[in-house]
C-alpha cells in the first residue's frame, strides 16, 4: 500500500529545487559567463542574459591556456592513476582473504593505517623518492663502502651515482599515487562475501590461484570496479599538490594547474569570460566519465546480490 502524504511530497520537492539551484547556479553562472564580452562581464552585477561570444572565447582560452596538452596530461594522469588504483588494490585484497601467510592480517592492518596518512603528510618524501628512485639503492652503496671496495680490487677509482628522476614524466605524475588503501579495503571486503564453495570448486576443477582470480572473482567484481572508475578517475584527475610540485615543463602541466594561468590577478584584464570558458573545457573529461558511468556507478553502490 502507498501511503499518499502531499504535504511531505511538496516540501520533498522544495528541497530538491533548492539543491539543484545551489549546485547548478555556478555552472549556469559559468556558462553565461562564457558568452559575453570583455565589457560585459567586467559589469557588476554581471548580466544574466547570454551572449554571442561563446566560440570566440572557447578558442581564446584554448590557444591562450594551451589547455589541449594539459587537459591530455591530465587524462593520462587520472587513467593511468585508476587503473593502477584498481589493479594493486584487487591483488593486495586478493593475497590477504585468499593466502593464508604469517601477518597477512599485520600487513591489512599496515595498509588500512595509511588512510589516517594523506597526501599532504608524506608529500615530501614521495618527492624525494620521486626525485631519484635509486635513492635506497645508492644510500646502501654508500653504507657498504661499496665503491671503496670496488675500487680496492679494480685498481681504478670507481664512482657508483645511481639517479633515476620521475620528475616532469607521465610515471611520476602516476607512480606514487597508485597505492590505495581505501579500494583494497573495499575489495576486501567484496571478496569477503564470495562464497567459498567457489573457491572449493575452482580447486577441484585443478583451477590455479590467478585462473580463479580472472575467470571467477574478475567478473563477480565488475560493478565494484565501474564505482571505483568513476571515484579514482575524479580524484586523479582534479590533483593538484602533487603535479605542482613534481612539473616544472610546461608541456607536463596539468589542466587544473594551467587553469590557475588563466585566472586574472590583480594588476591584469578581469578576462573572466576566458577563464570561465577554461573552467568549462577542464571539467569536460570528469563530466563525461561520470555521464557515461552513470548507471553502472549506481549499481556498484547499491547492488547487493553478488
Amino acid at each position: 500500500m502507498v501511503e499518499k502524504t502531499p504535504i511531505l511530497d511538496f516540501f520533498t520537492y522544495v528541497f530538491l529545487l533548492m539543491g539543484i539551484f545551489i549546485v547548478g547556479f555556478p555552472i549556469l553562472y559559468s556558462l553565461i559567463a562564457a558568452t559575453l564580452p570583455l565589457d560585459q562581464v567586467s559589469q557588476v552585477p554581471m548580466p544574466l542574459i547570454p551572449g554571442d561570444q561563446f566560440m570566440v572565447n572557447m578558442k581564446e582560452a584554448w590557444s591562450r591556456g594551451n589547455l589541449g596538452t594539459q587537459i591530455l596530461n591530465s587524462v593520462i594522469m587520472a587513467s593511468g592513476i585508476t587503473v593502477g588504483k584498481i589493479a594493486v588494490s584487487m591483488i593486495g585484497a586478493f593475497s590477504i582473504v585468499y593466502f593464508d601467510y604469517r601477518f597477512r592480517v599485520v600487513a591489512f592492518a599496515s595498509v588500512f593505517c595509511t588512510l589516517m596518512l594523506p597526501v599532504e603528510v608524506r608529500i615530501l618524501p614521495t618527492y624525494e623518492m620521486a626525485a631519484n628512485v635509486l635513492y635506497p639503492i645508492q644510500a646502501l652503496c654508500n653504507v657498504l663502502h661499496l665503491e671503496g671496495l670496488l675500487s680496492w680490487f679494480a685498481g681504478n677509482d670507481i664512482t657508483i651515482n645511481l639517479n633515476w628522476s620521475l620528475l616532469d614524466s607521465h610515471t611520476g605524475l602516476v607512480l606514487p599515487l597508485v597505492a590505495s588503501a581505501t579500494c583494497t579495503f573495499l575489495f576486501r571486503q567484496f571478496f569477503l562475501t564470495v562464497p567459498e564453495e567457489l573457491c572449493e570448486a575452482a580447486k577441484m576443477d585443478g583451477a590455479s590461484p590467478m585462473i580463479f582470480f580472472r575467470k571467477i572473482l574478475f567478473p563477480l567484481s565488475k560493478t565494484n570496479i565501474a564505482a571505483l572508475v568513476v571515484i579514482e578517475f575524479v580524484y586523479g584527475y582534479n590533483q593538484y599538490l602533487w603535479p605542482l610540485l613534481i612539473t616544472t615543463n610546461p608541456k607536463m602541466t596539468t589542466a587544473v594547474i594551467g587553469l590557475l594561468n588563466l585566472i586574472p590577478q590583480a594588476d591584469d584584464l578581469p578576462e573572466w569570460n576566458i577563464a570561465l570558458c577554461a573552467t568549462l573545457l577542464v571539467m569536460l573529461p570528469p563530466v563525461l566519465v561520470v555521464l557515461f558511468m552513470q548507471r553502472w556507478f549506481v549499481k556498484g553502490l547499491i547492488e547487493k546480490e553478488k
